[in-house]
Formats: C-alpha cells, structure tokens, sequence
C-alpha cells in the first residue's frame, strides 16, 4: 500500500465514532479495499468501510491469508484477534480497537477499526516506560496469554491512550506469553486491575464473556483463560517470565 493509498481514505479513520456506533459500522458497512499493509506476516488489508451515516478506514485480515503456524490451528487467528476484543471490552480499558468476524471480499475474517497512531512518540522509551495504560496491558496479556506482544504493536495517541493490537497468537492453552512489558513482573497487581480480574474471572464462568468466548475459542482454550484469571488473583501479581518458553517475541519492536 502506498502513502497515497493511506491518505486517500485518512480523513475517515473513525476518530468521532463511539465503540458501539464503530461495531455497527464494522459490522454492516460495505468493504472497499485500498492496499495490503505488505509489513504484516498474514495477509492484512487496510480497507475504507462505509453504511452511508458513518465511514472509517479499518483492518481486514481475511482467514485464507492466515499463515500456518506450527502451535495455532490453523485458520483461527481471525477469531482469535476478536475473541482478544471481546476480554478487552469486558476489562473496560479499551486496549483492543473495536474487532468483529464478517464475511469480505476474499471470504471472512478479522476486520478492526483503523487506529492512528501518533508518530512522534518513541517507541522504544514508551515500551520500556512505567506508562499506567501498559501496567493494564499486561495485565490484559497475561489473560489472554499473548505470545506476540511487540512495541510495534502498540499504538499511542496524542491524548496518551494507548492501544495494542494483532492478537491472533493468543489464547493457548500452554504457557505462552512474551511480551516486551515486563517491568512490573513480580510486582503486586494494583487494586484496579484485582477488581476488574475478579468480574472477569465471574463474567467467564456464567457470563456473557465466557459464552461469547466459546463461540470463537475451544472449550479447553476457555477453561485455561478462566483459570489464568484465577491464578492471577491467587498470586495477586504481575507473572514472572516462563522458564520453557522465550520471554521476549523476536524481533521485540
């Protein structure tokens, strides 16, 4: 995709929308595709998406431009990034873009709202940060054991919030987190994050979390988040790294 692809549709990145009036685009509107983002390891499209009300400029990563992974089924990382959405939007943070499944024009797939990210901040100093949004998403991480967390997967705003996004290797049930935010490893979890574990480890058991979830993941994919939640409310602190596992994706940024 070239610059001028970005631009021509920059102007409707969906910064006025609301989370709900963004899902409804995401989910109705009509997908054009403007040029594929050839950085990305999968097939990722940056598209516009319209309904006539609203427009915006998104993410689509059909499933048939999944690459087959050697500890992920294949053809499940699209649910799998929504399925991080959904665990996002129950924690209330706001860590994840707005994310639905819906059929496109190369077949189903992930499509999430375009987020624009500000440029000007370094990268490198902001993952290495004390940053409060990054406290939470490592929080989210862990519940979500998050194996690709990058500092190119982040994405800050002007006004200081800051989003994460590719969650398509998430979900295992094996140990598999790495992530470049490990400053907090050890340290007691905060009260904020305690209150929103515990509704979130209630909302998977009987919740509506728990059955969105297993619309999108295995049962045995479910179960292990459950009890990742459970065992961080056991310890009550940030995990430490694992010590059969890398502990820092490559390459980190």
């Amino acid at each position: 995709m070239t610059a001028e692809d970005e631009a021509s549709i920059g102007d409707v990145d969906g910064a006025g929308l609301d989370d709900a009036a963004a899902m409804r685009l995401l989910r109705d509107g009509t997908l054009e595709v403007a040029g594929r983002l050839v950085e990305a390891t999968n097939m990722t499209l940056y598209c516009s998406i319209s309904d006539g009300e609203h427009a915006a400029a998104c993410v689509y990563k059909p499933v048939r431009g999944e690459r087959p992974l050697w500890d992920f089924p294949d053809g499940t990382l699209a649910a799998r990034e929504v399925a991080a959405y959904e665990v996002a939007a129950a924690t209330g943070w706001r860590i994840v873009p707005p994310t639905v499944y819906r059929e496109g024009p190369f077949g189903p797939g992930m499509v999430q709202l375009w987020i624009d990210a500000d440029g000007e901040v370094d990268l490198m100093a902001l993952m290495r940060s004390r940053n409060p949004a990054l406290r939470r998403m490592a929080v989210f991480d862990a519940v979500v054991n998050n194996a690709d967390r990058k500092g190119g997967h982040l994405l800050p705003l002007p006004d200081g919030h800051v989003y994460g996004v590719d969650h398509g290797v998430c979900f295992a049930v094996e140990d598999k987190l790495r992530t470049v935010l490990w400053q907090w490893r050890g340290k007691t979890l905060p009260r904020e994050a305690v209150n929103v574990l515990v509704r979130l480890e209630r909302d998977i058991e009987r919740g509506p979390l728990g059955r969105r979830l297993r619309e999108l993941l295995t049962q045995a994919e479910v179960e292990a988040t459950w009890e990742r939640v459970k065992r961080l409310l056991a310890t009550g602190i940030h995990p430490h790294p694992s010590e059969d596992w890398p502990a820092i994706p490559w390459p980190p940024i």
